[in-house]
This record gives structure tokens, C-alpha cells and sequence, in this order.
């Protein structure tokens, strides 16, 4: 018998992986491809295997340890002598390779070819055959297709896979469909060529630089998959690691502070579904083989805490504030449950968090809209014209406008953390709108820069987008001041909720004819009622009296837009 290192072979891409079980101890015996220990990738666990019959004399890792291709993770006796090492005649990835791509056998036997001299002499023609299908690179290429800038979205769901494995695509061809809080888009290939691998699934969640597709890139002539195998060679043929300097010595390594969920016993899918449902799997106890924590641990952890939330427990970053105890609905009746949607989610998380941050006030005020409604409906046949149907919104934009420009300490957003005050040289408003999905905000931008056609073609068109769930990231960003209107279904005063960075927003209802008294008689008026909520951290009551008076002199009098 001789004494020989045992490596971690070469992991198909990942760098660095995580030790998690280990399968033998030392002086056990062991068969040919027996599993000596566990290791664990953002994609895959994988088991390392015995390279040959023999015994094991040393493991030099444990449990929590990370490592990398070259590693010396132990020694053992090979029966007859024989030169085997972990990762020269293993395979691992053929079996279910840590980076989830699958190595062919003469790839993993070239790639550890430089750290057995003996094996590189006895296989002198095989080493140099392996770079030839670099002559063909000029043909073609592998690329991997990156997740492109999402506008400052994250963590975003694959709804639909647009090509599969073998497909040729051109430039701009979707590959994925993705859909945030309030869009959907459509990922594009930033290359023409022919599909390899796709590394998502519907489910996943993407942000910008995340791996979508492999691809063979077409350069010159027909695209061969082996060109892209040259690279691995070149870096395969670095050196090994000198077994002293890849063996751990634990024993003096100081004991690190190890981070939540770091040393737990879990799978890839346990682990992603933790981190979806916020859970710290250190806390989660596992009821699997060795401890192991299944998905039903996390459900069972996540569903515990949220009882324990409802009976009154405190809310995660509601500042102590208690949970609302829900009765058994059943007992009073039928009852039907049904998921919230994601926008319905993304709305109430952000409805709360202003309500929670902003000291709400609200003014209110009425507007004599009765020449303007004259006016605008004389506008009728002209809109027909141009195919644009002329609405209060445009007006409601214009004054706005102005009289944010009129009193400048509502275009403003706090920095409570530099204890700032950002003054905003532009003028963008959102328009909410009422969409089957729920409440969405496209942002009209440089309004005071913008006739009243054009904010009323803008404003149909982005309405129109909302409700398709077409809108753009860009589009849905930068607003100033909020209008949200409930005039076309009724009420007559609300306090909607600001929408923070904002400061400010307007809620309109419906207009109604009143009396109204012009020093000798009672007149029949249109009268608008317009909500203004605002935060007392930035504006002042007397400016917020101000700014809805301005409001209501140029809604009474559109001719002081011209002034």
C-alpha cells in the first residue's frame, strides 16, 4: 500500500463549495467510488468519491469548511500502489457535478494531466490531442448570457422560458420572460447563435449579472461545442497545489463567528426556499437522516412563527407594534382563501411602510371647475381630430405643475440620515391608475414643459400600459407629486397615503353642482373636491392651506396658467 492525497476535483465551474457531511472516518475501509464526504454549491450536492479500494488514514476538513479544486481534503492507502488520486480518475461531475454541468470523461482526465507526472507520460498523444478543437475557434464560441440592468429591480420571477436547448436565436430574440412588482419584460439575447444549456427554471428569481443561458456564438462558420472546451484546458493546466499548502490545519485555525444558516445541514432547494420565506435555517430544527432539515422543517418553522405572530407577538420592523390575532372564520360560517398577487403584496408592504414613516395630514379644499368643464368639453371635435379624448387629468397636471413651481418646499424629498433637504429642479408627476391587477403609477415627466395635448396623449397611453402590465421600470420612477383620482367612481373627501420619497399627494373626487353664494344670489356651481395629504416632517399647514388655494385658482381660472 502507499499513502496518497485525496483532492477535490475539478467542480465544473464553481469556485468554492461547502463541506457538509462527512462519510467516513479514519481507518475505515473503503471500495472504489464508496463516498468519502458531501460537499454543497449554490446548484448541486455532490458526493466525492473513493478513487480506489484502500484505507482511510486521515481526513484533514470537517463539517462547515469550504473548499476548492486542488484541496487536499484527506489521505488514504490504495490497495496495490496504484497513483490514484481524487480527481484524476473520478469523475465526480459525471455523476452530478457541483456546477451543474456535465464533464465529458477525456475533459476531467485532461484537466488534472499536469499533477500526476507519470500519468501525463503514459498518455503523451492524449495530452496533445486535447487542445486541438481549439483550431476551430474562429467558428465559434461559448457565451454565457447574463441577466442585462433590470432598472434597479431585483429578485425577479421567471414566468415563461421563450427557447429551448438546441434552438438557434438572433439578436434581440426573447429568451426569458420576467415580471416585477408592476411589469413584465422579456429578456433578449444580446447574440445570434444556437441555444447550449438554459440555467433557469420558471420559479426562479433573477437580478442583473445572473446566469440565464449557455450559448454557442456563431463568428465564421458552422458553431462546433467543442471550441468552447478549449479555455477549460489552459486553466486546467495550471499547476496543482502543493498538498502543505492545500491541507487545513484545524486545529490551530481560530473558531470564526459563523454566520446564520452557514453550518446547517441542508440542500440547495431547502436552502432557496429558506431564504425565499426569510427563514434562518439555524434556528430550524431538521428531521431528516443525520439531522438533515427537509422543506417540511422550514414550513413547519415558518408556519410556528406566524402563529406565533398572530396571537400577538411582535411584527419583524414594526417597532414592537402587535400582530393582529385572526379568530377561526369557519366557526361564523363559509369561508374561501386565495394568494394575494404579487402586486396586491407589493402595494400593501409599501402602503404600510409610509404609513408606518410619514405623519400624515390632510387638507382639504374645493375647486370651481365650471368654466373649465365649459371649455374642455368645447374641445370635443378637436380631439376627435387628433384621436385624443381630452379629460380633466391634463388640467389637474398643469396646475399641479405650477403650483409646485409656485411653492418649491413640496418638490422636495428628506435625507433623514445626512439630516438633508434634496430640492428637486424638475417637475415629474405620477398618475395613478386603476388597473384589474391592482394600483399602478406611471410618472409623466417635465409636465410644466408639456402642452395640454400632449399630457393628454401620455397620460391615455401610459394608462393604457398599466392596465396591459406593459409598463417599464423607467416609467413607474423619478415622480415628484402623486394625483390619484376617484372622481369617476364617487365620495367627496378621502387622505390617501404619500408615497414616500414624495411629500405630498393629491386626491381628487367627484365633482358635484353646488350653491354657491356670489354676494347676491346662491349660483349653481361645479365644484371639485380636491384631498391634499402631506408629510408634517416637510410641510408646514399654513403651506399646504397655500398650496391647495393656488389649486383652486387655477382650476377656477385655467387663464392663469398662461400668466
Amino acid at each position: 500500500m502507499s499513502e496518497q492525497d485525496i483532492k477535490v476535483p475539478d467542480l465544473g465551474g464553481a469556485e468554492e463549495v461547502e463541506v457538509i457531511e462527512i462519510l467516513v472516518n479514519e481507518g475505515d475501509s473503503v471500495a472504489e467510488e464508496d463516498p468519502i464526504l458531501t460537499v454543497e454549491s449554490d446548484k448541486a450536492t455532490v458526493e466525492l468519491p473513493a478513487p480506489a479500494a484502500g484505507k482511510i488514514t486521515a481526513i484533514t476538513v470537517k463539517v462547515g469548511d469550504k473548499v476548492r479544486e486542488g484541496d487536499v481534503v484527506g489521505t488514504f492507502n490504495a490497495e496495490g500502489g496504484g497513483d490514484a488520486e481524487v480527481g484524476d480518475e473520478a469523475d465526480v461531475g459525471g455523476k452530478a457535478d457541483v456546477g451543474d454541468r456535465a464533464e465529458s470523461g477525456d475533459d476531467a482526465e485532461s484537466a488534472d494531466a499536469t499533477t500526476d507526472s507519470a500519468a501525463a507520460e503514459s498518455e503523451p498523444e492524449a495530452a496533445k490531442a486535447e487542445p486541438k478543437p481549439s483550431s476551430n475557434a474562429g467558428a465559434a464560441r461559448e457565451e454565457t448570457v447574463k441577466v442585462p440592468p433590470l432598472d434597479g429591480f431585483e429578485n425577479v420571477p421567471v414566468i415563461e422560458i421563450n427557447v429551448s436547448e438546441g434552438d438557434s436565436v438572433e439578436i434581440d430574440d426573447p429568451l426569458v420572460t420576467v415580471e416585477s412588482d408592476k411589469a413584465t419584460m422579456e429578456l433578449p439575447s444580446p447574440f445570434a447563435g444556437k441555444i447550449g444549456k438554459i440555467l433557469v427554471k420558471e420559479g426562479d428569481t433573477l437580478s442583473e449579472g445572473d446566469s440565464l443561458v449557455e450559448m454557442i456564438v456563431s463568428v465564421g462558420g458552422e458553431a462546433e461545442a467543442e471550441s468552447a472546451a478549449a479555455p477549460k484546458d489552459a486553466e486546467a493546466a495550471a499547476p496543482a497545489k502543493a498538498p502543505e499548502a492545500a491541507k487545513p490545519a484545524p486545529e490551530s485555525k481560530p473558531e470564526a463567528t459563523p454566520a446564520p444558516s452557514a453550518k446547517v445541514h441542508a440542500g440547495p432547494a431547502v436552502r432557496k426556499l429558506a431564504r425565499e420565506l426569510g427563514a434562518d435555517l439555524a434556528r430550524v430544527q431538521g428531521k431528516g437522516p443525520k439531522g438533515r432539515i427537509l422543506k417540511e422543517d422550514v414550513e413547519a418553522y415558518i408556519k410556528h412563527q406566524l402563529r406565533q405572530v398572530q396571537e400577538g407577538g411582535a411584527v419583524s420592523g414594526g417597532a414592537g407594534i402587535p400582530g393582529i390575532k385572526l379568530p377561526d372564520f369557519s366557526q361564523f360560517g363559509e369561508t374561501e382563501r386565495e394568494s394575494m398577487s404579487r402586486l396586491h403584496v407589493a402595494t400593501a408592504n409599501n402602503m404600510q411602510r409610509n404609513w408606518l414613516n410619514v405623519p400624515h395630514v390632510t387638507q382639504f379644499d374645493d375647486a370651481d371647475i365650471t368654466e373649465l368643464e365649459d371649455y374642455r368639453k368645447s374641445l370635443k371635435a378637436e380631439g376627435e381630430r387628433r384621436g385624443v379624448k381630452m379629460t380633466p387629468l391634463p388640467f389637474m397636471l398643469k396646475a399641479c405643475a405650477r403650483a409646485l413651481a409656485d411653492l418649491p418646499q413640496f418638490n422636495v424629498s428628506l435625507d433623514l440620515e445626512k439630516k438633508e433637504l434634496i430640492r428637486k429642479r424638475y417637475i415629474h408627476i405620477g398618475i395613478a391608475v386603476d388597473t384589474p391587477a391592482g394600483l399602478m403609477v406611471p410618472v409623466i415627466r417635465d409636465v410644466d414643459q408639456k402642452g395640454l395635448w400632449e399630457l393628454a396623449q401620455e397620460a391615455a397611453e401610459l394608462a393604457a400600459k398599466a392596465r396591459d402590465k406593459k409598463l417599464k421600470p423607467a416609467e413607474m420612477q423619478g415622480a415628484c407629486f402623486t394625483i390619484t383620482s376617484l372622481g369617476g367612481i364617487g365620495g367627496t373627501a378621502f387622505t390617501p397615503i404619500v408615497n414616500a420619497p414624495e411629500v405630498a399627494i393629491l386626491g381628487v373626487s367627484k365633482a358635484a353642482m353646488q350653491p354657491v353664494w356670489d354676494g347676491a344670489a346662491f349660483q349653481p356651481r361645479l365644484m371639485l373636491p380636491l384631498s391634499l395629504s402631506y408629510d408634517h416632517r416637510a410641510v408646514n399647514g399654513a403651506d399646504a392651506a397655500r398650496f391647495t388655494t393656488r389649486l383652486s385658482e387655477l382650476l377656477g381660472d385655467i387663464r392663469h396658467l398662461l400668466l
